[in-house]
């Protein structure tokens, strides 16, 4: 099979297409023959080898999420059948022409999606329902801010805030991201090039503060999240492209009576994946059938131009999910 490899840390020129073997489903899995995947944050760090893939993921095929058909059935393996069309998030490989998942991990494509629409949905909309709904309880009525609400994961939990009822804040660099976001549904638009964000947020809410918020930046972001939480918020952080460190106030943390969480799922044990991925089918998937909920796709590469997506996502300039299929 063909795959994108990581042939030592270092920029997008350390990407190149080799030929593996095709794995062989094991008990209780599937092979998927991938038809489109997607490019991540974490891919890029990787790469750069700062972020290594955790245990019996590959240790130099990135890709963390596909879409595909069912090639074939491992031993003891009951609801799929060869042909079916699923998605997925995956610790690794997921940019390589095939791949096997524990078959309860694999989710259903909805039926009137292509294979780079079902691509973009999986680790971002994955991630942003668990942080939202699973982890902060956010509820409707509440106010919602989104760092980096431009991006696959920013994008993906507007759409979800706002289906849920949720007022939605977010922060973005970029006017014209920002000028997107409210088109799917952004109630406040905060542009973070000036580092005033924390005044509008407060004067957006009248001096109430949010109720949860989805930090996907991390950095020097972190003091001005305590700030503008309101009395018993929420904060979780899941990106860090701003750094990894942060001057904590305990003192604004204690009297707001705060809860400060980090996520990550690339790591979690399998027994948790297959319950969050069994959960998304059932109460998120029906969204995209109707309608309400729809993957927001900046630009589809082939594997051949891997290099470019790797480049785009480097120039913070892309909003939404970049998608690669293979050719």
């Amino acid at each position: 099979m063909r795959a994108i490899v990581i042939t030592k840390p270092g920029g997008p020129d350390v990407l190149e297409e080799h030929s593996r073997p095709q794995p062989e489903p094991g008990v209780g899995q599937v092979r998927v023959r991938v038809r489109a995947t997607a490019l991540n944050r974490a891919d890029l760090m990787q790469r750069r080898g700062v972020y290594p893939a955790p245990p019996g993921a590959p240790t130099d095929i990135p890709g963390l999420e596909y879409a595909g058909e069912i090639d074939a059935l491992g031993p003891d393996t009951s609801l799929w059948s060869i042909g079916d069309r699923v998605m997925g998030i995956v610790g690794g490989g997921g940019h390589a022409e095939y791949l096997v998942v524990h078959e309860r991990e694999a989710i259903l494509m909805p039926a009137d999606l292509s294979w780079e629409e079902a691509a973009g949905i999986p680790e971002v909309f994955l991630t942003a329902y668990d942080a939202l709904f699973k982890q902060m309880s956010v509820q409707v009525g509440e106010r919602l801010l989104i760092h980096a609400v431009g991006s696959g994961v920013g994008t993906a939990a507007l759409q979800l805030a706002c289906n849920a009822g949720i007022t939605v804040l977010g922060t973005s660099r970029s006017a014209d991201k920002l000028r997107k976001a409210r088109e799917l549904g952004l109630d406040v638009g905060l542009d973070s090039s000036g580092g005033d964000w924390v005044a509008r947020a407060l004067e957006a809410t009248s001096g109430a503060g949010v109720n949860a918020i989805l930090d996907l930046v991390g950095g020097n972001y972190f003091d001005g999240n305590l700030r503008v939480l309101a009395l018993k918020g929420r904060l979780i952080v899941v990106g860090l492209t701003a750094g990894a460190r942060a001057e904590l106030n305990m003192d604004v943390l204690l009297r707001k009576r705060a809860q400060i969480v980090g996520t990550v799922l690339r790591s979690r044990p399998l027994e948790e994946k297959i319950a969050l991925a069994r959960e998304f089918s059932d109460r998120v998937i029906p969204l995209f059938t109707q309608g309400r909920l729809r993957p927001i796709i900046d630009r589809v590469f082939s594997f051949s131009e891997i290099r470019s997506a790797h480049q785009l996502m480097e120039s913070n300039e892309s909003f939404g999910k970049i998608v690669l299929r293979w050719e």
